[in-house]
């Protein structure tokens, strides 16, 4: 089974730039009401489409509102992307930290409000 989440947005061309640029994601396919982009590593793909095309049935129509979303990003060296995501002079919303429970993260948001969290996983110090 393949999972692909599926974000409706206005915002095509920022997306596409964002994640493209920032993230370094690239376009598995696209067209004028419909972006699809990969992770770097051709793992996982996530969908951007255009609100209320005539092409779409009406559950697929309504714009996502920027709440309630969020997307996790491991990623090999959190540092190592952190210092190179503040080279784009993308804001970061929560600064680079790390958890109790062995999380080493920082997070942005997208255009379209969604927080990404860029995370490399460690196991939990002991206590």
């Amino acid at each position: 089974m393949k999972l692909n989440a599926g974000i409706i947005t206005d915002q095509l061309a920022e997306t596409k730039a964002f994640y493209c640029n920032v993230l370094n994601f690239g376009v598995t396919f696209e067209n004028d009401f419909y972006l699809l982009l990969h992770t770097p590593n051709h793992q996982a793909e996530l969908s951007f489409l255009l609100p209320n095309h005539p092409s779409q049935q009406p559950l697929f129509q309504s714009a996502f509102t920027g709440k309630g979303v969020f997307l996790t990003i491991e990623v090999p060296d959190v540092d190592e992307e952190y210092n190179r995501i503040k080279t784009t002079g993308v804001p970061v919303a929560v600064e680079l930290r790390d958890e109790p429970w062995g999380d080493r993260h920082f997070s942005v948001i997208d255009p379209n409000g969604i927080g990404i969290d860029l995370v490399t996983y460690a196991p939990p110090p002991s206590v």
